[in-house]
């Protein structure tokens, strides 16, 4: 299954009050392990960067200069995310900014479905503190260099606590997420996504010379010998 890992820093909180985004970070998975690629960008707001928003992520307005607009990669941007699943922190935020710069540059809002870690983490520890940087100490992952706010960095971490989150590196085996999918209405419906039985059973990977050495080897080991109780009970 193939997911993205995303964040965004903006000039604000509020898309429709005419806040942007500045950086856009996106780390891929597939079936919960990094692929190493990766969709990075800085974009120029057209606007001055608030002081509160600067000081969280540390981009100046000299800095976002000559950086591109949100258009000129936005294409870019669609063909890395595709149709898979997104994997975001605080999800609401995030997509709002981008579908706000989707419809600026005349592109369709994302419609993926996608995992929120804040409501799974507020699922899986009620009442716990749930910021990625409380995560990143609960589950003991380093994040000593997350000294502002930055969406690739940020998007590394969140990968590493998403996959604590659905049960550390043995999560293949027993995932269990609630997806979303939103429609053009901006209506939401969940989508199981769950891990069912297997459909079709894997071939033995034991040849007949394997359970005949077995086999021989058992009756050397006494009438006491466990492998003597667990065939008769097979």
């Amino acid at each position: 299954m193939r997911e993205i890992v995303l964040d965004t820093e903006t000039t604000g909180l509020d898309p429709l009050a005419g806040h942007r985004v500045v950086e856009v970070g996106c780390i891929e998975l597939f079936n919960t392990v990094a692929t190493g690629k990766t969709f990075h960008a800085y974009f120029n707001p057209q606007m001055i960067m608030p002081v509160g928003a600067q000081d969280i992520h540390g981009l100046t307005d000299e800095f976002l200069a000559d950086k591109p607009l949100f258009a000129d990669r936005v294409d870019e941007f669609l063909a890395f995310v595709g149709d898979a699943q997104l994997v975001i922190h605080n999800a609401q935020f995030d997509i709002g900014f981008l579908n706000a710069e989707l419809e600026r540059a005349g592109k369709p809002v994302l419609t993926n479905a996608y995992i929120d870690t804040v409501s799974m983490a507020r699922r899986k520890m009620p009442g716990q503190r749930v910021s990625l940087d409380a995560l990143c100490e609960r589950f003991g992952i380093d994040n000593s260099s997350r000294t502002k706010h930055g969406a690739l960095l940020d998007s590394e971490l969140l990968a590493e606590v998403y996959i604590e989150l659905i049960g550390g590196k043995q999560a293949a085996l027993v995932l269990e997420a609630v997806a979303v999918q939103m429609n053009g209405n901006g209506e939401v419906a969940d989508i199981d996504i769950s891990i069912g039985a297997r459909p079709i059973a894997l071939p033995p990977r034991l040849s007949e010379t394997d359970r005949a050495a077995h086999a021989g080897l058992v009756t050397t080991l006494g009438e006491k010998a466990l492998w003597l109780k667990v065939a008769t009970a097979g």
